[in-house]
């Protein structure tokens, strides 16, 4: 019988490495705001975190050091919760694709 995969598992198994390892996004909170960072890819100079539920971003390291009180930026197109969501997807989509065992 095959062992059972589950993506809340695999994001939580992610969140064991720090940060600048880390390969999903995951979610922070500070001050009431809660974002969601993207993880950093091989040729950028830093993260960036997007708001929960808006259409803003900015950099980690200025998530980082000032919370809330960071400065964010509109994005066009990409809210942290459709990180989230194009995460879980991608990873469903591996699992039904037997990348995972």
């Amino acid at each position: 019988m095959p062992i059972s995969i589950d993506i809340d598992q695999i994001f939580l198994d992610d969140r064991e490495h720090p940060p600048s390892d880390r390969t999903l996004p995951w979610t922070e909170t500070c001050d009431g705001i809660t974002v969601v960072v993207e993880p950093k890819p091989h040729w950028a100079e830093d993260m960036r975190v997007f708001r929960l539920d808006a259409r803003e971003y900015c950099r980690y390291a200025e998530w980082a050091a000032h919370g809330a009180r960071a400065r964010f930026f509109g994005h066009i197109d990409t809210s942290g919760d459709d990180l989230i969501m194009k995460a879980r997807a991608m990873i469903a989509r591996e699992i039904a694709d037997g990348l995972w065992t």
